[in-house]
């Protein structure tokens, strides 16, 4: 169960820059997560509240809250306990009315996150069951643009900053999910290929053979950490130089400037079109008019509720 006076204790540390509510992630999204016993080390113990060398079991859901609006309340309170530290949610987007209903929420309660992260279904790690990886959860393209305009029907937008993540691994990766809406981008993948990962997908067991993912103190001399860290600072300082020629090459001058128009997308060998010409528009405020702009918020937006996440009326019916 949550306690706030652990939590105040460990969000007053400086080194705690913001508050991420985690709902859910891309590569299980609806699913919990086991850390191993073996893998519970007296440091990590210290860390998570747990006795050293018991499987950490966390369950897919939060106990804190059950509704959308007891989740907004819970996130006032996170903020507050935190000091006013900047704190949002991060989820891979499902069931659209569930989305739509965590809306529903902000509008009842005043109460809105600092940001959102948006994980897409891309997104991977090697501790989640495979058919998850590959077949549960929005891909990222459409998680973000479902996100980001909802945001902008609801006049939202200029109050939450979102933030992605989901294979995002080169500058033009950053370049075109910040097209679609995103403010700043997550990398995971990428920086674990600089530090040496080969996908082996034995992070649970303790036996990662590069080291990375170990306890295991004769496995973990693989990891050579200057080598690493230099190779890691080079991947995104690397990175970053190469976003910075593309957003000069376009004649933009920061990032924050690349749009939809900027990006062109190849739909077959013989058609071209921009990315502007191919997205959903939504208009600022028009969700609030009721002004439903296409299917996804006609079909599903009325079957939301702000006190459950769970669909109001027939599914079907509202097809």
């Amino acid at each position: 169960s949550f306690s706030a006076e652990k939590f105040a204790a460990n969000a007053s540390d400086p080194q705690v820059k913001m508050i991420e509510l985690k709902l859910s992630q891309g590569a299980k999204p609806g699913h919990g997560g086991v850390l191993p016993g073996p893998k519970v080390t007296p440091e990590i113990a210290a860390a998570r509240g747990v006795p050293v060398g018991q499987a950490c079991i966390s369950p897919a859901r939060h106990s804190a809250f059950s509704t959308p609006v007891e989740m907004m309340q819970f996130i006032d309170k996170l903020r507050n306990l935190s000091g006013g530290k900047p704190t949002g949610f991060k989820l891979c987007i499902g069931h659209p009315w569930e989305w739509f209903a965590v809306c529903k929420a902000m509008l009842e309660t005043g109460i809105t996150p600092d940001f959102i992260v948006v994980d897409g279904a891309e997104g991977g790690t090697g501790a989640a069951p495979l058919e998850f990886t590959n077949n549960v959860g929005a891909p990222l393209q459409e998680g973000l643009l479902l996100v980001h305009n909802t945001l902008v029907g609801l006049n939202l937008r200029d109050q939450i900053k979102i933030g992605c993540a989901g294979k995002v691994t080169t500058a033009f990766d950053i370049v075109r999910l910040m097209a679609l809406g995103a403010d700043w981008c997550n990398s995971g993948r990428g920086f674990m290929f600089a530090l040496g990962c080969i996908q082996a997908q034995a992070c649970h067991t303790g036996h990662c053979p590069t080291g990375v993912t170990t306890q295991d103190p004769q496995r973990q001399r693989a990891l050579v950490v200057p080598d690493k860290a230099q190779r890691v600072a080079n991947f995104h300082q690397n990175t970053l130089k190469a976003l910075k020629e593309l957003v000069e090459a376009a004649g933009l001058c920061h990032p924050r400037e690349i749009t939809a128009q900027h990006i062109v997308h190849r739909l077959d060998k013989h058609d071209v079109r921009l990315l502007a010409n191919l997205l959903p528009i939504v208009e600022p405020g028009s969700v609030l008019r009721g002004e439903l702009p296409h299917n996804t918020f006609r079909v599903y937006w009325p079957l939301a509720s702000a006190h459950s996440f769970a669909p109001q009326g027939s599914i079907e019916r509202a097809r």
